[in-house]
């Protein structure tokens, strides 16, 4: 059962756009835009949906824009770029703003004192919402005045970079993909490839104690000690993917950044 998100708004605050951008997000979308409705608007960025990804976002009263796929970065700056207003809340289809998460976002909206906040994304993996390891509390920037701050050009893993401090939130954005391990293990391979690709482009060289070690490092940190066996198996196969993913990258890069 979903969230009831229908609480009256504070009168005086900084106006707020929540901005996503989507592709196919039909199955997800309306969970996650229920919980931003709080904004005073949404926006949706859409690359090409084929499914009733713009309907559902409409019946929602969201403003649609299609722009073709630049690139994950471009595509959320270009996003971010549209909005009505300065302060943006960039979320993505399958995550959901929680309730907690809501309260401390209008708390600070009437006079916020930092131009950019992080808070923590809770990750739904295998069935579960991880709580520890690699997967929690995951530190995302996505509430900040885009005036002092803006998305990398990134084509994997892009990130909010700000002017200045950074404050925190209180509260989760839970992320509740629905994609099966298969198509999560194809998507990782395609980040690797990318990531091998762009560390390559910046002057950077794999090394083969790199590829062999950090696996072992990384295990080690995620499981260990940032309790990732407490999750069970599924916190377990979510670090054997990630040190995977550390092996993968760098002999990407050793082999040229050719799969």
């Amino acid at each position: 059962m979903g969230h009831d998100y229908s609480q009256l708004l504070p009168t005086s605050r900084q106006p707020l756009s929540a901005v996503l951008i989507t592709r196919d997000a039909a199955a997800s979308i309306a969970e996650c835009l229920a919980s931003v409705s709080f904004c005073e608007e949404i926006l949706v960025v859409d690359s090409g949906s084929r499914d009733a990804t713009l309907e559902i976002a409409r019946t929602h009263g969201a403003r649609v824009i299609h722009q073709d796929w630049l690139g994950y970065g471009p595509q959320k700056q270009f996003a971010v770029e549209q909005a009505a207003h300065d302060w943006v809340l960039c979320v993505d289809a399958d995550e959901r703003v929680t309730p907690e998460l809501r309260a401390s976002i209008l708390a600070v909206s009437p006079a916020p004192t930092f131009h950019a906040y992080r808070f923590a994304r809770c990750n739904r993996f295998m069935g579960r919402y991880l709580r520890h390891g690699e997967g929690y509390p995951d530190w995302s920037l996505r509430l900040f005045d885009r005036r002092h701050a803006r998305w990398s050009d990134d084509a994997v893993h892009e990130k909010v970079t700000a002017d200045g401090p950074v404050g925190t939130l209180a509260g989760d954005l839970l992320h509740d993909s629905a994609e099966t391990l298969a198509s999560y293990l194809a998507k990782q391979d395609r980040y690797t490839t990318l990531a091998a690709q762009a560390a390559l482009a910046a002057g950077k060289k794999g090394s083969l104690a790199r590829q062999l070690l950090s696996p072992v490092v990384r295990f080690i940190k995620f499981y260990f000690l940032r309790l990732g066996f407490v999750d069970g198996w599924p916190g377990l196969v979510h670090i054997l993917i990630g040190c995977r993913n550390s092996h993968d990258k760098y002999a990407k890069m050793r082999a040229g950044g050719n799969t």
